[in-house]
């Protein structure tokens, strides 16, 4: 049962002071049986109160509001998490019955949530890969294995050519993105086969291992299999996931998932710094109360004649998945 530790530090500066800075983080891990949090350690600039509450897919949230005049707003997360690995589906028992089980799930709730799929140009090109690469005599787990190994093949992972606001179309005209493109793309297949998917955000340790997206936040997909529950599955590895991903949130899709979204009071440009430090609890030693490893710049954005209310919220959900 590996424990880990994890930083995550979120830090804006900005041009001039800003007040009223409303704020939604989730920055929680899942527990469950197969993730235990040992303990968090959340600090924020001005001390705020945090508000939490569980959304709709079970994940806790938490809202707070620095009101005073500021002109930096640093969220430091640390927290200490055991996680435990859980058994592999076995693929041979009763695969009719599963692959017919399935029709009933269309009708359930939560089910129904990670069945939609919002339609894109490529989506008949996507239909027509998905009928040749799926074989008769596949069980669901071979199936979401094979879609998986499919978009590992067949995207190419590159770090900036893409952000969170680029559409499905864009990523399947380019064919390259990065781990939460290659996710939404394995989603869009399930969903085409009927297998209810839906989006994780979390962190990959330790970080020494060599796969993509170590040591930050990363994403990956939860395929439903039938009397075995919710199958975590990481095309940008082409591995399962299990005790080496810790999960923070699950959704439809990224936009349920950010980690931090807000929006505040004055100038209009800013400084985003986002680090994380992922590893085990015994050799990794915790970053100090805003320091940063990695630096985003975010373009100064002259400001418009009524910038009373800007949201960075895009900004911050654009460079926390591009790990």
């Amino acid at each position: 049962m590996p424990e880990f530790k994890i930083q995550h530090v979120t830090k804006y500066t900005y041009e001039g002071l800003v007040r009223d800075s409303a704020n939604q983080i989730i920055l929680y891990p899942i527990q469950d049986a197969y993730q235990e949090v040992l303990k968090q350690e959340l600090t924020i600039t001005g001390d705020p109160v945090v508000d939490t509450f569980i959304d709709y897919y079970g994940n806790q949230v938490g809202s707070f509001t620095h009101r005073d005049p500021h002109s930096q707003l640093i969220i430091n997360s640390q927290i200490w998490v055991n996680t435990k690995h859980r058994p592999l589906p076995v693929t041979d028992i009763f695969p009719e019955q599963q692959w017919q089980d399935y029709d009933r799930l269309r009708y359930i709730v939560p089910y129904i949530d990670f069945l939609k799929q919002e339609y894109f140009d490529g989506q008949a090109e996507l239909q027509a890969i998905v009928n040749k690469e799926l074989k008769k005599e596949d069980t669901p787990y071979q199936a979401i294995l094979r879609f998986c190994q499919y978009v590992y093949d067949n995207f190419e992972y590159i770090k900036g050519i893409t952000t969170v606001e680029s559409t499905l179309d864009e990523v399947w005209k380019l064919k390259a993105g990065v781990c939460q493109d290659f996710a939404h793309i394995l989603m869009v297949m399930l969903r085409l086969i009927n297998v209810p998917a839906r989006y994780v955000s979390g962190y990959i340790c330790p970080n020494h291992n060599g796969m993509r997206g170590e040591g930050a936040t990363h994403a990956w997909a939860e395929a439903y299999l039938p009397d075995y529950g919710w199958l975590g599955i990481d095309p940008t590895n082409n591995v399962v996931a299990n005790e080496t991903h810790v999960r923070l949130a699950v959704g439809r899709n990224f936009s349920d998932c950010s980690p931090v979204k807000g929006t505040y009071k004055g100038p209009h440009g800013h400084k985003l710094e986002v680090a994380v430090s992922v590893g085990y609890n015994k050799d990794n030693p915790a970053l100090a109360n805003g320091e940063i490893l990695e630096v985003f710049d975010e373009p100064v954005i002259k400001p418009a004649p009524d910038f009373s209310k800007n949201s960075y919220q895009r900004y911050m959900e654009m460079i926390q998945q591009q790990q």
